[in-house]
């Protein structure tokens, strides 16, 4: 796998002519341009769910590709954080569906859950999307991940540690009381906050990455000068970051590898660690 710079300067993934490609791969071959655009090369559609019509968790909102040709897609569950609703990092729901992805975005059964239970609603909400939901033909069962914002974060690497069959864990700005994750064997990127002072990254994402084992795939994206509550508006570093890793580890498609290794850097990268390569 190697990288290559097309006209214009512009990254591209090239795996080189013995390289098999996935049977999952969604879409054209990434660019820097494509991960930062506002949208990907999908169109989508959303629907809401209604708390009355699914159990384990709150409802929320699903986005989805609207095309059929390519075949079935990844999903993604995505939790808020503690008191906050799904509205508050909705942004990511059809910017990552739009890279060819089925997304849920949650709402908790109570503002106050705590991360285990959140994580517990995320594995409910994945199962929700494969056995029952109107968009669950679209879907590949065995493909699944999970993330969330501050304790939706610390739910997602719960969620991880109970269901290791999951194809990838994003947590931004990850809050939890427990501080040793050496159970997870999820591919894991944890996304924190130089300037995060309600779970600043020395006591939470930086410990939580530190203990998951070396021989689990695994990357922390330190982003410069960000407060806890950069998943709440557009940012295109935390999404260029995350739909390459879901890209990678959900359709294994290592077009996307450029992308992972040697990573971002830049002003707005204040650190970047990775268990290069991923194969």
């Amino acid at each position: 796998m190697t990288a290559v710079l097309a006209a214009g300067g512009v990254l591209v993934a090239s795996t080189g002519a013995q390289a098999a490609a996935s049977p999952y791969e969604r879409g054209p071959a990434p660019t820097s341009a494509i991960l930062e655009a506002s949208r990907g090369p999908f169109a989508i559609a959303q629907q809401s769910v209604s708390s009355f019509s699914v159990t384990g968790f709150g409802g929320g909102v699903i986005y989805y590709p609207t095309s059929t040709s390519e075949g079935t897609f990844g999903a993604v569950a995505i939790s808020p954080g503690y008191t906050a609703a799904w509205s508050s990092i909705s942004w990511l729901g059809p910017r990552i569906a739009s890279h060819g992805f089925v997304v849920i975005g949650i709402e908790t059964n109570s503002r106050y859950d705590q991360p285990d239970s959140r994580g517990r609603q995320l594995l409910a909400a994945l199962d929700y999307l494969v056995e029952r939901s109107s968009v669950r033909t679209r879907i590949d069962g065995t493909r699944l991940a999970v993330s969330g914002h501050s304790m939706g974060g610390g739910g997602s690497l719960e969620a991880a540690v109970a269901r290791p069959s999951l194809q990838a864990a994003v947590p931004l700005a990850p809050w939890n009381s427990d501080k040793t994750w050496s159970d997870v064997r999820v591919p894991t990127l944890i996304i924190g906050g130089e300037s995060d002072s309600i779970a600043p990254v020395s006591s939470h994402s930086e410990p939580f990455y530190n203990s998951i084992p070396a021989t689990s795939e695994k990357a922390y994206l330190e982003l410069n000068s960000a407060s806890h509550f950069f998943p709440q508006s557009v940012n295109t570093p935390t999404a260029k970051q995350m739909v390459a890793w879901l890209k990678r580890f959900v359709d294994d498609d290592t077009r996307y590898e450029p992308f992972l290794c040697p990573g971002p850097s830049g002003f707005s990268i204040e650190e970047y660690r990775n268990t290069c390569p991923s194969y």
